[in-house]
């Protein structure tokens, strides 16, 4: 095993600190979504218990309703999955630089594979969680629409 002095392991983990930050903002994204996947969740259970109750014609409404906060939970639940795969992901990249650096190879290929992964897990997280936007904006639509029509 070679020796590498501290000298030289500065560097690599001044390098490795990006990665690090980069988990540090998609914990905190996955917090946010976890909270609105909870509030998808609790959102669909009160209006399947007005459903029992709930005249022919509210029924109808509730249940497009809950088809919607359905699709949103999918949603989320992608987003939250893409978000956790891109931190693993940046962690595997903090542990590849880490090596690379402590024991002098040469895997540039490897680094920049999980970065672009990485990256990429991110991008189509925060897609998804931006079509649930959408969505939970149709569902007020319709929400809206019983009470002032025209919306």
């Amino acid at each position: 095993m070679p020796t590498t002095t501290l000298a030289q392991m500065l560097p690599m983990l001044q390098t490795a600190i990006g990665p690090t930050i980069l988990i540090s903002g998609v914990g905190l994204l996955l917090l946010a979504m976890t909270n609105r996947l909870g509030r998808i969740i609790d959102g669909t259970r009160v209006l399947a218990d007005k459903l029992e109750a709930a005249a022919p014609t509210e029924k109808e409404r509730l249940v497009v309703q809950i088809g919607i906060l359905w699709k949103r939970a999918h949603l989320m639940r992608l987003s939250i999955t893409l978000a956790a795969s891109s931190a693993l992901l940046a962690a595997m990249l903090i542990i590849a630089i880490f090596s690379a650096a402590l024991f002098h190879l040469e895997s540039g290929w490897v680094i920049g594979v999980l970065f672009v992964l990485c990256m990429a897990s991110l991008v189509l997280s925060l897609i998804a969680f931006i079509q649930d936007v959408n969505r939970s904006l149709s569902a007020l639509r319709l929400e809206l629409a019983g009470q002032m029509p025209g919306l």
